[in-house]
């Protein structure tokens, strides 16, 4: 009788008393920001303190780990949609179409910032 790798995974786990889940699964995407924020705070990488660059590292884990911690490319493009209601609403449209990459982008915020242009030709009749 052959076991299955995960079986035996799984029975030495149960040996050793470490959960056998923490020892089959790949680290989480979480985990692993985790764990490069943690270098960094012990590698004296952060603006911060070292005891608060760990304290906010595991606080972001626990946020990640129950699903409210925010993803920031998704609450990137929000904010940058977001700047578009104070136009008036005939140029919202187009303000839409340039945050979400339509047109030309020049400029960095390094240089004092980015300039998006979008020509839409209309047709008078």
């Amino acid at each position: 009788m052959r076991l299955r790798p995960t079986i035996v995974i799984a029975a030495l786990g149960a040996s050793l008393g470490v959960p056998a889940a923490s020892l089959a699964a790949p680290p989480s995407d979480a985990q692993q920001r985790y764990q490069q924020e943690r270098a960094a705070c012990l590698g004296g990488q952060s603006a911060q303190d070292q005891s608060t660059c760990l304290k906010e590292a595991g606080a972001a884990l626990e946020e990640a780990r129950r699903g409210r911690l925010a993803d920031g490319s998704a609450q990137y493009q929000q904010n940058a949609l977001a700047r578009c209601t104070v136009l008036p609403p005939e140029e919202r449209d187009a303000c839409h179409a340039r945050m979400q990459g339509q047109g030309t982008t020049s400029g960095s915020v390094g240089a004092g910032g980015i300039y998006r242009e979008l020509i839409i030709r209309e047709v008078q009749q």
